[in-house]
């Protein structure tokens, strides 16, 4: 096992842990999660041995293999699957020992590295490397191309497979969904439930963490906290801890304002000094209990849009592609026009101010130009497309992350939308998303990916869209911001159309998918777990899943379109229940406000008071009976839509 005991570690000036223990059992897969910054990297490299602790210490049993996941690809000429080769350092070493040993003539050493690799399977490994290469992604042809050849999304693909092919004891992946696709994560997720080593992994995606993982650590205030069981349930066992702190805190708050009460009021009386000197020493001895801080600085909503069109984009046969560069031909020859790519046929597709569309499909196969033709990015190349000339499109894509002006400042960029706002409005909006103190001046050269896409986030609000399209909006956000920007597009009046691999985010804030897939544009008519199915069923056969009858004599695709009736027909029963609990929250909050109010002692005491005391003590009372009639309502609905989802299932 590995075990931190006290550790201390630091990070230039910055205090990351202190004074912390942690244990991690053989075989245990463990989420790493934390805000950025609070040293999850850094302590990877202390695992790694690339950083020394200021304190403590740290255990590996010595034949644990460790590997982390390289960040970085160097454009090496040698093939993609060559390099994914690589990880296996046992299997490459007795290569090289074989290599020598024929350079030597020495049969004995030529056996013996021979030996070695028949107990490493090593006819097994470039099949191995095959497949791994195959699930994140890379064609057969694409396998054999030069490391140097393939992006640095892609590169880190690469860098990931390495690191599957190591066969460690413990595997340290730092965000390794960042540069996947929805496709690509699935697959990444089945396997590394079935690999047998430890598992320590950063991510910012919860539906990946529940996915593959069964402990949690959480830094928080320099401290690593241990959780079992999946992200869910951290975030459950977490809100129960911090109501049960804010709870205790608050009751220890009311004891610490009944001593220093009777200290003051008797400290000067020579017949209550005693007491009031116990009293003293009472609450020094008081081990003051810190209020519950759920660690997040992100929310924000959209603005509500100017106009919503009705419909805002109508497209009807569209073909979607590129179309090469204008020839410039001498005056009196004719012009090229462009050679025209289409990749997507057909499409028929509107857009209306409740549309909230989820567009899946393989990587490479249209999705992106499909958005970029709803942006009017890409001319359509055939077909009738007709969008409102009043229609505010709010686009948020990684190019235009890549490309804010490095010298520029948050507030120079917010300032250019509000020039009569005043500083401390400007500070203010920023602050919704992060940005704090000097960080609004400060030049965008020196932010990092998700500092920069919750500034481009930023931006796209202070359109005030009617329509969203956006493509992969939470790469590189942290766990925190993603919820911010989930409550805020489950908040948004206008339409959205969003490409993502979070799917947490896309199952929260989307009601229908369409599939993107050999070359058309078609309604899919599942969830995402239909979605997995017909992957896998895509890779076996290497054409589109069939569908195939089962005992109730629907195929597939009937059985999706009866799964989506019956779920709209409970959607009315769940808006009923969601809007009565929020309702009987309110409730509570104007109680919880009348109750404080009503502890004042002055209220008692003062006659000018009295009409004031007697308004807050009715509507007190009047509330009371609002929350009892809620309560009773609420549980109707709830037992309403139990028996509904109970019909539905037979």
């Amino acid at each position: 096992m590995l075990s931190l005991e006290h550790i201390n570690l630091r990070r230039g000036p910055d205090l990351l842990l202190e004074d912390t223990s942690f244990v991690l059992h053989k075989g245990w897969r463990v989420g790493l999660v934390g805000r950025n910054g609070t040293g999850k990297s850094s302590l990877f490299k202390l695992i790694m041995g690339e950083l020394e602790s200021d304190g403590g210490s740290l255990h590996l049993p010595a034949d644990w293999r460790l590997a982390m996941m390289a960040q970085e690809v160097p454009g090496l000429p040698q093939p993609a699957i060559d390099y994914v080769l690589d990880g296996h350092k046992a299997l490459r070493a007795a290569e090289n020992r074989l290599a020598t040993a024929e350079a030597a003539g020495d049969n004995h050493a030529i056996a013996a590295a021979h030996g070695e690799l028949e107990a490493l399977h090593a006819w097994q490994q470039p099949s191995r490397a095959a497949t791994l290469l195959a699930g994140l992604g890379f064609s057969e042809a694409q396998q054999q191309q030069p490391v140097s050849s393939f992006s640095g999304g892609w590169r880190m693909r690469l860098n990931l497979a390495q690191v599957l092919m190591t066969d460690a004891d413990l595997l340290l992946l730092d965000e390794p969904t960042n540069h996947l696709d929805l496709d690509a994560i699935l697959w990444l997720q089945s396997y590394l439930i079935q690999q047998p080593g430890a598992l320590l992994v950063i991510s910012h995606d919860r539906a990946f963490l529940d996915a593959t993982v069964n402990q949690i650590l959480h830094i928080e205030r320099q401290k690593l906290n241990h959780y079992t069981g999946g992200y869910s349930d951290f975030e459950r066992q977490r809100a129960e801890q911090l109501a049960l702190q804010q709870k205790m805190h608050d009751k220890q708050q009311a004891q610490v304002a009944h001593l220093q009460k009777f200290i003051t009021r008797f400290k000067a009386k020579a017949s209550k000094a005693k007491q009031a000197q116990s009293r003293v020493k009472a609450l020094e001895k008081l081990e003051l209990i810190a209020p519950a801080h759920v660690d997040s600085g992100f929310s924000f909503d959209f603005h509500s849009p100017e106009k919503l069109p009705n419909p805002m984009e109508n497209l009807d046969g569209v073909h979607c592609g590129y179309r090469s560069a204008i020839k410039q031909e001498p005056p009196g020859q004719t012009r090229d026009d462009g050679e025209e790519t289409i990749i997507l046929r057909n499409v028929s597709l509107s857009l209306r101010p409740e549309s909230r569309l989820g567009l899946l499909g393989p990587n490479g196969a249209g999705k992106s130009t499909l958005i970029r033709t709803l942006v009017g990015e890409l001319p359509p190349l055939a077909g009738r497309f007709e969008k409102d000339n009043d229609l505010a499109v709010g686009y948020f894509h990684q190019q235009q992350v890549d490309r804010l002006d490095h010298n520029d400042t948050p507030y120079q960029m917010l300032s250019r939308f509000h020039p009569k706002w005043s500083e401390s409005q400007l500070r203010g909006e920023l602050g919704r998303f992060g940005f704090q103190g000097d960080d609004v001046f400060a030049p965008i050269g020196r932010f990092s990916g998700g500092e920069k896409s919750r500034l481009a986030l930023a931006m796209i609000v202070q359109e005030k869209p009617a329509l969203l399209v956006l493509d992969e909006p939470a790469n590189h956000l942290d766990l925190d911001m993603r919820e911010a920007l989930t409550l805020a597009l489950q908040a948004f009046e206008g339409a959205v159309v969003m490409v993502s691999h979070d799917r947490h985010l896309l199952e929260t804030t989307v009601d229908e998918f369409w599939l993107v897939a050999n070359g058309s544009v078609t309604r899919f008519d599942g969830d995402l777990d239909d979605y997995a199915r017909w992957l896998q069923q895509n890779r076996r056969d290497g054409k589109p899943a069939r569908e195939e009858k089962t005992d109730d004599g629907l195929d597939a695709k009937a059985r999706r379109q009866l799964a989506a009736q019956k779920r709209e027909q409970l959607r009315p029963l769940k808006k009923q229940e969601e809007k009565l609990e929020k309702q009987l929250s309110d409730c509570d909050h104007q109680l919880a406000d009348i109750e404080t109010a009503l502890g004042d002692e002055s209220l008692y005491n003062d006659d000018s008071r009295k009409n004031e005391m007697n308004g807050l003590l009715g509507n007190q009372a009047r509330l009371k009976k609002q929350h009892d009639d809620m309560e009773e309502q609420l549980l109707e609905a709830m037992e309403a839509l139990e028996q509904a989802e109970s019909e539905l299932s037979e």
